[in-house]
């Protein structure tokens, strides 16, 4: 398999950028035709990869692309998750080269989707490709590879629930998660759950000029401001009451068994072009994204903000703000919890709205399964070194879903790297990292066959 990877190197490649220049952004509707053309290049990338059975299924948002091969009915059958979709690419002018024009820096590719999750998810359809070219696919497989992942997988819910029977399988592999380091590989057992809410504060029914009516009405603005101030305390605790109520305390051992993680706090600030670093007392780096909860503002905007001056009071300001989960939180008690307390710190002179976006719950993968020893060993045999289970600061919200629907648990097993700049200018996705995963994933087949039968 090793040398069959070796020798399809390029062509790999090139098949990974032609994923890559299509600008399949799930949140603006502008790009519908490219996400649908994206699925049907995924489909197409599939069926010359061997898979027998390949559809286009249609929602009522974006495409899903189901795909299987069935050797066996007798074998174990694992199903592969991905998402085609990407995030926009603003702000346009922080990217070092066009983000739908891939290119190699560095050992990197460099386009919006390379790691976030075109890289990662074509991975598994190069390793079919593979397993099939050199007569060594052990075991069933099925894939499911979405297009609304970015805003909040709206329609495979239900997708999942009409397909129960399509979706028959053992686990779920994903790779949509990271490692701590090229020579330090490690396995995701923990996602983050998700919160995601816009707020609208309304002052007066219309723009007002600063200098006749400044003083003397409320300018949203600044009320948004202060009332987001109010979120947090001085030692970025946040006020909402109820919100920790749920929230997993982990043991003194357990979380000194997370700090044995290879960490520099020094490197941490180096590549973020950090003096010092911000978050709740009495946590570790670490600790603050991935077994705490946190809330952020993810953007703010109102009145003028065009060349030059314009002196207006706006009508209104906005925010969108998300709040990452811990087990046992629950995301629609805490959208709920951050609803009701935003309305009641709001003074009189304001009205609020709070619009409740998408959510998801947190997640912990057992570590004693199968599944997880099969990609411990694959992982294993790649890398040289047996890799480290850790927690991510990230959400996958269907991973819960998966488990409460089909019943399965899912395997994270992710290549990308801190460094990639996921959902930000100058996304990257390492050479080392796209083979490494395609040399891996067929040893996880080859490993939960074989630990399957016993």
């Amino acid at each position: 398999m090793k040398q069959y990877i070796e020798q399809n190197k390029e062509r790999f490649l090139q098949e990974l950028f032609e994923l890559l220049r299509l600008p399949s952004i799930s949140a603006d509707p502008d790009f519908k035709n490219d996400v649908e053309k994206t699925s049907k290049a995924v489909a197409e990338s599939l069926i010359k990869a061997g898979a027998d059975k390949v559809e286009v299924c249609k929602t009522a948002g974006n495409p899903i692309v189901y795909a299987e091969k069935i050797i066996d009915n007798n074998l174990p059958t694992i199903l592969v998750y991905g998402h085609y979709d990407v995030q926009p690419p603003d702000p346009l002018d922080l990217w070092e080269s066009k983000p739908f024009e891939p290119v190699i820096k560095n050992d990197k590719i460099y386009a919006r989707g390379a790691c976030d999750d075109k890289g990662q998810m074509f991975m598994h359809v190069k390793a079919l490709e593979t397993m099939l070219k050199t007569n060594s696919l052990p075991c069933n497989v099925k894939f499911m590879i979405e297009g609304e992942e970015e805003v909040g997988s709206t329609n495979l819910g239900i997708f999942v629930n009409e397909n129960k029977e399509k979706l028959k399988a053992d686990i779920i592999l994903i790779s949509d998660t990271g490692i701590i380091a090229n020579d330090i590989p490690s396995i995701t057992v923990g996602l983050r759950g998700l919160s995601y809410v816009e707020v609208e504060v309304t002052g007066p029914n219309r723009d007002l000029h600063s200098g006749l009516y400044g003083g003397a009405v409320a300018n949203p603005i600044n009320v948004l401001c202060e009332m987001i101030a109010r979120l947090k305390n001085d030692k970025n605790v946040i006020t909402i009451p109820g919100f920790y109520d749920d929230v997993e305390i982990l043991s003194a051992e357990e979380r000194a068994e997370m700090a044995k993680a290879p960490f520099s706090l020094d490197e941490y600030k180096k590549a973020l072009d950090l003096s010092d670093i911000h978050g709740e007392e009495g946590y570790s780096t670490n600790e603050r994204t991935s077994i705490r909860p946190t809330l952020d503002v993810n953007g703010i905007w109102g009145g003028y903000i065009g060349e030059g001056a314009k002196t207006v009071i706006p009508s209104k300001a906005f925010a969108k703000i998300s709040m990452r989960l811990v087990p046992h939180q629950d995301s629609e008690k805490i959208t709920k919890l951050f609803a009701d307390y935003f309305q009641k710190i709001a003074p009189p002179s304001v009205k609020v709205k709070v619009k409740p976006h998408h959510g998801g719950q947190p997640v912990v993968t057992p570590t004693n399964s199968i599944a997880y020893k099969a990609a411990s060993m694959a992982m294993e045999t790649t890398f040289g070194k047996k890799p480290i289970p850790m927690r991510s600061g990230g959400s996958i919200p269907i991973v819960a879903m998966f488990k409460t629907v089909l019943g399965l648990d899912s395997v994270l097993l992710g290549f990308g790297l801190d460094s990639d700049a996921i959902h930000s200018p100058n996304e990257s996705y390492g050479l080392f990292n796209f083979f490494k995963g395609i040399e891996t994933i067929p040893h996880f087949f080859n490993n939960f066959n074989k630990l399957y039968k016993k």
